[in-house]
């Protein structure tokens, strides 16, 4: 069996980016202080430090699943389970982010290794039947563009954006 390369697969576009996210995040908060990790636009919405926190859950999750579909044949895959909210601010938010780099790691190291062939396997999830791994990387890949986005957005929003003064008129922050 030949391992992913990227001539060869349709899985290449979403391990790429999925590669990526670790060091863009960071890059991005590296110098980030804590009150802006953990400022919320409103009681409703998340903290950076909550993303940070989801996208380690989903992480677990979705290593699990892909992990899954490649070794076993056609598995039941497991169900998302929204996390205790309480459980969730416990964490710190670096911690969180290195906690998710260590494993997005170990995944990608074992997503460039499957055979390129493996795109096609499938999973059975409980709400949406039959998935394939390209279909659930390239989710996995969508999911990390849109946390990034709303990462970035609620840094612009508490950190940059206040102190702006006249060119506030220029931009419009959606935390």
């Amino acid at each position: 069996m030949q391992a992913l390369s990227p001539a060869s697969s349709l899985l290449q576009p979403p391990v790429s980016l999925l590669e990526k996210t670790p060091a863009i995040l960071e890059m991005l908060l590296r110098d980030v202080p804590e009150d802006v990790l953990d400022w919320k636009p409103a009681v409703d919405r998340w903290s950076i430090a909550e993303v940070l926190a989801h996208l380690l859950v989903i992480e677990q999750l979705y290593g699990d699943r892909a992990k899954r579909i490649v070794v076993d044949q056609n598995p039941m895959l497991a169900k998302y389970a929204a996390p205790d909210e309480a459980e969730i601010r416990k964490r710190a938010p670096r911690q969180c982010l290195a906690d998710f780099v260590a494993l997005r790691q170990a995944h990608y190291f074992f997503w460039h290794g499957i055979p390129s062939s493996a795109n096609s396997r499938t999973g059975i999830h409980p709400e949406m039947g039959a998935i394939t791994l390209l279909q659930l990387l390239n989710e996995l890949a969508n999911h990390d563009l849109g946390h990034l986005r709303q990462i970035a957005e609620l840094y612009r929003a508490k950190a940059f954006y206040p102190h702006a003064g006249p060119f506030q008129r220029y931009s419009n922050p959606k935390p």
